[in-house]
């Protein structure tokens, strides 16, 4: 979309590696930028995302010290798709101003990519964004242990996996490539590797 900087959208379900793959690409030279960091950033107190979202969702998501409960937050949009249908429609218009902001920066330093790591890529508008969009993927044994490995029970991992429904169904038709994570760790870091020169190629050559 730019001269210079390739753009690559990074996502996938839960679990599959974005987050790695995004590393991999910081690694060899590419901004990243991670877009649940910035809606981490838009609920801060002080922010006008943060009273819309206690307006909507009431005093049981209000922390005593007036930060976002992001635990009963979390129970609430987990349990019901509509319910994170509500938040989505506050957080994303705020999300994606600091996104571009983010990018145009970063193009301005001169990058030879950026990458934005969402899973709401598509369903928040930031795919328009960008000239490629990767998705992330591995088999749901693999996803299913590295959820849990973060730190959550087996049911509760399976619970946000299963949150997620039909997410690789609906990412499919947007993405550009995707890479498959369930190998070892060499064999994915080598798709990356090649992946990445692919798209610095291609931006070379428009």
């Amino acid at each position: 979309m730019t001269d210079g900087s390739v753009r690559i959208g990074i996502t996938g379900p839960i679990g599959c590696g974005k987050s790695t793959v995004a590393g991999w690409l910081r690694d060899r030279g590419a901004a990243v930028i991670d877009a649940d960091q910035v809606a981490r950033e838009v609920v801060e107190p002080g922010e006008p995302a943060l009273a819309a979202v206690l307006a909507e969702f009431g005093p049981s998501v209000r922390a005593p010290d007036g930060r976002l409960d992001r635990a009963a937050l979390g129970r609430m949009v987990f349990a019901d798709p509509a319910v994170l249908r509500r938040l989505e429609a506050i957080i994303h218009p705020a999300v994606r101003p600091r996104i571009e902001a983010a990018i145009s920066a970063a193009e301005a330093d001169g990058v030879a990519a950026v990458a934005i790591e969402a899973i709401k890529l598509v369903e928040g508008g930031l795919a328009t964004l960008c000239d490629e969009v990767w998705l992330i993927t591995c088999n749901p044994i693999r996803q299913l242990a590295r959820v849990v490995e973060r730190g959550l029970t087996s049911a509760d991992a399976a619970g946000r996996i299963r949150a997620q429904g039909d997410l690789m169904a609906r990412l499919a038709p947007a993405a550009s490539r995707v890479i498959d994570t369930t190998g070892s760790m060499e064999e994915t870091l080598a798709v990356v590797d090649a992946a990445y020169r692919a798209a610095l190629g291609r931006a070379k050559s428009r």
